[in-house]
């Protein structure tokens, strides 16, 4: 439901149990400024919000490559010996 500032001010309570069941917007002259949502929900949003800011493995490969060439540094790779290669010819 959508409420005004001043009447959610008034009607705390009321805003506060609907929420439970969807999401309680709060507009301030037609300009969205609060949602009152349950915890679960809210919690649920909180730990996808951490997960996406954990950096990816491309990330790491990322920060890898930029570390070796700041230090100058080569990853040498021994020719594969444990079977054929058609491609190191």
């Amino acid at each position: 439901m959508n409420w005004k500032i001043e009447e959610a001010q008034q009607k705390f309570s009321e805003v506060m149990s609907a929420a439970v069941s969807e999401p309680q917007l709060i507009y301030n002259h037609d300009k969205l400024v609060a949602a009152v949502v349950e915890a679960e929900l809210f919690q649920d949003f909180l730990a996808w919000q951490q997960q996406q800011s954990k950096p990816s493995l491309a990330d790491a490969f990322s920060q890898l490559r930029q570390l070796c060439a700041e230090e100058n540094y080569t990853l040498e790779i021994p020719p594969r010996e444990d079977r054929f290669n058609p491609f190191a010819d």
